[in-house]
Protein backbone atom coordinates (compact mmCIF):
# COMPACT_ATOMS: atom_id res chain seq x y z
CA UNK A 1 0.00 0.00 0.00
CA UNK A 2 0.78 3.70 -0.95
CA UNK A 3 -0.03 5.96 1.85
CA UNK A 4 0.17 10.24 1.07
CA UNK A 5 -0.55 12.59 3.97
CA UNK A 6 -0.62 16.22 2.97
CA UNK A 7 -0.02 19.38 5.35
CA UNK A 8 -0.35 22.98 3.56
CA UNK A 9 0.95 26.12 5.28
CA UNK A 10 0.53 27.72 2.30
CA UNK A 11 -3.20 28.37 2.04
CA UNK A 12 -2.71 30.31 -1.60
CA UNK A 13 -2.85 27.51 -4.02
CA UNK A 14 -5.17 24.96 -4.08
CA UNK A 15 -4.73 21.13 -3.56
CA UNK A 16 -6.53 18.50 -5.37
CA UNK A 17 -5.68 15.96 -3.07
CA UNK A 18 -6.71 12.96 -4.65
CA UNK A 19 -5.29 13.93 -8.18
CA UNK A 20 -1.78 14.73 -5.82
CA UNK A 21 -2.19 10.99 -3.91
CA UNK A 22 -2.87 9.61 -7.49
CA UNK A 23 0.43 11.11 -8.92
CA UNK A 24 2.61 9.81 -5.93
CA UNK A 25 1.11 6.46 -6.31
CA UNK A 26 1.82 6.35 -9.95
CA UNK A 27 5.57 7.50 -9.53
CA UNK A 28 6.20 4.83 -7.14
CA UNK A 29 4.54 2.53 -9.00
CA UNK A 30 6.47 3.06 -12.20
CA UNK A 31 9.81 2.46 -10.39
CA UNK A 32 8.76 -0.65 -8.48
CA UNK A 33 7.48 0.87 -4.95
CA UNK A 34 4.46 -0.89 -3.77
CA UNK A 35 4.84 -0.11 0.12
CA UNK A 36 5.71 3.21 0.87
CA UNK A 37 4.73 6.06 3.68
CA UNK A 38 4.93 9.82 1.84
CA UNK A 39 4.55 12.58 3.68
CA UNK A 40 4.61 16.43 1.72
CA UNK A 41 4.26 19.70 3.25
CA UNK A 42 3.51 22.82 1.12
CA UNK A 43 4.90 25.96 2.24
CA UNK A 44 6.31 29.51 1.63
CA UNK A 45 9.74 31.05 0.64
CA UNK A 46 10.21 31.73 4.53
CA UNK A 47 9.43 28.27 5.73
CA UNK A 48 11.59 26.09 3.02
CA UNK A 49 14.40 28.79 3.26
CA UNK A 50 14.89 27.91 7.39
CA UNK A 51 14.72 24.18 6.27
CA UNK A 52 17.46 24.40 3.21
CA UNK A 53 19.66 26.02 5.87
CA UNK A 54 18.86 23.48 8.66
CA UNK A 55 19.09 20.14 6.67
CA UNK A 56 21.29 21.28 3.21
CA UNK A 57 23.51 24.30 4.78
CA UNK A 58 21.93 25.97 1.67
CA UNK A 59 20.72 29.79 1.98
CA UNK A 60 17.77 31.32 0.94
CA UNK A 61 14.32 29.12 -0.19
CA UNK A 62 13.99 26.44 -3.30
CA UNK A 63 11.54 24.12 -4.66
CA UNK A 64 11.81 20.94 -2.64
CA UNK A 65 13.56 19.38 0.05
CA UNK A 66 13.38 15.68 -0.38
CA UNK A 67 14.12 12.94 2.70
CA UNK A 68 13.93 9.36 2.26
CA UNK A 69 13.75 8.86 6.15
CA UNK A 70 13.08 4.64 5.35
CA UNK A 71 14.97 2.53 8.12
CA UNK A 72 15.50 -1.16 9.21
CA UNK A 73 12.15 -0.85 11.22
CA UNK A 74 9.93 0.00 9.01
CA UNK A 75 8.07 -3.19 7.57
CA UNK A 76 10.41 -5.28 4.20
CA UNK A 77 10.22 -2.95 1.49
CA UNK A 78 8.36 0.26 2.63
CA UNK A 79 10.15 3.04 1.75
CA UNK A 80 9.13 6.84 4.15
CA UNK A 81 9.42 10.11 1.92
CA UNK A 82 9.09 13.15 3.54
CA UNK A 83 8.60 15.93 0.75
CA UNK A 84 8.66 19.55 1.30
CA UNK A 85 7.70 22.01 -1.75
CA UNK A 86 7.19 25.68 -2.13
CA UNK A 87 3.68 26.71 -2.75
CA UNK A 88 4.99 30.20 -3.52
CA UNK A 89 7.39 29.59 -5.93
CA UNK A 90 5.01 27.26 -7.47
CA UNK A 91 2.82 30.24 -8.07
CA UNK A 92 5.63 33.16 -9.32
CA UNK A 93 7.04 30.28 -11.70
CA UNK A 94 3.53 29.58 -12.80
CA UNK A 95 2.78 32.45 -13.53
CA UNK A 96 6.29 33.37 -15.37
CA UNK A 97 5.77 30.22 -16.81
CA UNK A 98 2.29 30.35 -17.96
CA UNK A 99 0.65 27.06 -16.60
CA UNK A 100 -1.24 26.44 -13.49
CA UNK A 101 -0.09 26.54 -10.14
CA UNK A 102 -1.34 23.04 -9.76
CA UNK A 103 1.04 21.80 -12.43
CA UNK A 104 4.07 23.47 -10.84
CA UNK A 105 3.37 22.39 -7.90
CA UNK A 106 3.15 18.94 -9.00
CA UNK A 107 6.87 19.28 -10.80
CA UNK A 108 8.26 19.67 -7.69
CA UNK A 109 6.11 16.69 -5.96
CA UNK A 110 7.60 14.42 -8.73
CA UNK A 111 11.51 15.98 -9.11
CA UNK A 112 11.43 15.38 -4.93
CA UNK A 113 10.46 11.79 -5.30
CA UNK A 114 12.79 10.65 -8.07
CA UNK A 115 15.73 11.79 -6.39
CA UNK A 116 14.13 9.66 -3.80
CA UNK A 117 14.14 6.89 -6.10
CA UNK A 118 17.35 7.19 -7.42
CA UNK A 119 17.74 10.56 -9.96
CA UNK A 120 19.88 13.24 -9.73
CA UNK A 121 20.47 16.42 -11.49
CA UNK A 122 24.07 17.27 -10.60
CA UNK A 123 25.08 17.47 -14.45
CA UNK A 124 23.48 18.60 -17.17
CA UNK A 125 22.79 14.89 -19.05
CA UNK A 126 21.37 13.83 -15.43
CA UNK A 127 19.41 16.68 -15.16
CA UNK A 128 17.99 16.54 -19.22
CA UNK A 129 17.44 12.80 -18.23
CA UNK A 130 15.77 13.61 -14.74
CA UNK A 131 13.23 16.83 -16.51
CA UNK A 132 12.21 14.50 -19.53
CA UNK A 133 10.89 11.76 -16.97
CA UNK A 134 9.37 14.61 -14.75
CA UNK A 135 7.30 15.70 -17.90
CA UNK A 136 6.66 12.26 -19.28
CA UNK A 137 4.98 11.42 -15.86
CA UNK A 138 3.15 14.97 -15.55
CA UNK A 139 1.84 14.77 -19.36
CA UNK A 140 1.06 10.89 -18.34
CA UNK A 141 -1.08 11.98 -15.97
CA UNK A 142 -2.92 14.91 -17.38
CA UNK A 143 -0.26 18.27 -16.66
CA UNK A 144 0.86 18.25 -19.82
CA UNK A 145 4.59 18.96 -20.24
CA UNK A 146 5.59 21.15 -17.22
CA UNK A 147 9.55 21.47 -17.10
CA UNK A 148 9.94 21.76 -20.64
CA UNK A 149 6.78 23.28 -21.89
CA UNK A 150 7.99 24.90 -24.63
CA UNK A 151 8.75 21.66 -25.95
CA UNK A 152 5.94 19.82 -28.49
CA UNK A 153 4.05 17.62 -26.98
Amino acid sequence: MITVQITSHFEEIPVDTPRLKKLVRAVCRQFGVTQARTSIGIVADAEIGVLNERFLQHQGPTDCLSFDLSDETEPAGTRVFDLIVNGELALREAARRGHEGQAELMLYIVHGLLHQLGFDDATAAQADQMHRTEDEILLHLGYGRVYNDERPA
